[in-house]
């Protein structure tokens, strides 16, 4: 028999709690503000250095991946809508609060290392507007971030929010110049399907690793599941809406970018969409580049609130010490575990490469996915009975996806 969830409780005695004001649209737009920011802005060009021409077909290669885990993710969001919620579908899956504590880590360590990964990302764009060294950029990016991040639920997420519709512009507007410049692109589309040879292929699927951080962030919906109205219904259509659109955008501004940018540069950028537009003129790029910039810190403000809120309910289930649990009486926010995660990602920007913590990142949300995708098979093996209650998907669906999400974490080893 399976344990039910414990629900997290406040640390500090005030009967302070998380309040469920967000609703699908802004939900969406927080799933979407991570992955595109993330995925697109940064590591186009790291994605483009091993897959070369066919990078888009990496980025599709990911999403396939992603879509079974991202129905499972539905399912157990709306079985457990709580913080730090793989911990607590790991949990009752496998009955393990060891295992469920060592998850919900993993987690949070995955979206800290992402963040930094992000910042480094960020910062590359605001260099080319602000002449300040990347070191003291670093450092204001991160902190000012964190800010926003124990501002508030509500403020913080309106704020990603309003952030991702500009960088979803941005993008649009990235396919529309790249098309000026190149009028005949559509006629060039075929160069992005590659040929039935093992080297092809190879760099692709070495691509995938890569392009599967693009995608990681529609997890982080399920991460915030407390603070959301309605959340049975809600988290399912938000995750589900969050993977289609990205996908459509990332297909549509890779397969631009690697036909407009010459190979060789792109391959080498940290700010890869600034080069669609190295001709234009002063107020584009500069436009461009205050866009790219919200959009990098968008994922990375993202991340932040993820990370500590996996920290709150973990701390809240009894995993990690109760002081993580403190919520402030006035922004209603976790305060304690925002400031120690603002400091590793702090520390992490500042001494490790941007394509490396990419990778990590990558690796260790495969391995999350991995054990998720093992917990809902065992947890319908054991409990196959249908609810109306929930969002049901069937046994195959988290097969395939603990499947393809260990072939592609096996791939990165060869």
């Amino acid at each position: 028999m399976m344990t039910s969830i414990v629900q997290p409780q406040p640390g500090d005695g005030q009967g302070v709690s998380l309040r469920r004001r967000l609703t699908l649209p802004l939900l969406t737009l927080y799933g979407l503000g991570t992955t595109v920011g993330a995925g697109i802005y940064v590591l186009v060009g790291t994605t483009a250095a091993k897959a070369g021409f066919y990078a888009p077909v990496s980025f599709l290669l990911a999403a396939a991946v992603v879509a079974f885990t991202g129905f499972s993710y539905s399912e157990f969001g709306t079985r457990y809508p709580v913080s730090a919620g793989e911990a607590a579908y790991v949990r009752n899956g496998f009955n393990s609060r060891v295992l469920a504590l060592v998850v919900g880590l993993m987690v949070a360590v995955s979206g800290i290392v992402s963040s930094a990964a992000i910042s480094i990302g960020a910062v590359a764009y605001f260099g080319n507007l602000i002449p300040l060294s990347p070191t003291v950029l670093t450092v204001l990016v991160i902190l000012i971030l964190g800010l926003f991040a124990a501002w508030g639920i509500l403020e913080s997420v309106a704020i990603a929010a309003i952030f991702t519709l500009i960088e979803i512009g941005g993008l649009c507007f990235v396919v529309y110049y790249g098309y000026t410049l190149k009028p005949d692109l559509i006629t060039d589309l075929g160069r992005v399907f590659p040929p039935l040879e093992i080297d092809a292929w190879t760099g692709i699927i070495s691509a995938g690793l890569l392009a599967f951080f693009a995608f990681v962030g529609f997890e982080d919906i399920a991460n915030v599941a407390e603070e959301v109205r309605n959340p049975k219904k809600t988290l399912p259509r938000a995750i589900i809406f969050t993977l289609v659109i990205a996908t459509a955008l990332y297909l549509a501004v890779v397969s631009v970018v690697i036909l407009v940018v010459p190979m060789g540069t792109l391959s080498s950028s940290a700010a890869p969409l600034a080069l669609v537009f190295g001709n234009a003129g002063d107020t584009t790029k500069s436009a461009f580049n205050i866009v790219a910039c919200i959009a990098t810190i968008n994922g990375v403000l993202i991340q932040m609130i993820m990370a500590s809120r996996v920290l709150f309910g973990l701390a809240s289930q009894g995993g990690l010490h109760k002081i993580l649990t403190y919520i402030n009486p006035v922004t209603r926010t976790p305060l304690v575990a925002t400031a120690i995660v603002v400091a590793i990602i702090l520390g992490l920007a500042l001494f490790l490469p941007i394509t490396e913590l990419a990778e990590a990142t990558s690796r260790i949300v495969l391995i999350v996915f991995v054990i998720v995708n093992l917990a809902l098979i065992r947890l319908k093996l054991s409990d196959g009975s249908v609810r109306d209650d929930i969002f049901q998907v069937p046994i195959w669906v988290p097969i395939l996806g603990f499947l393809t999400c260990l072939l592609l974490l096996l791939s990165g080893l060869i």
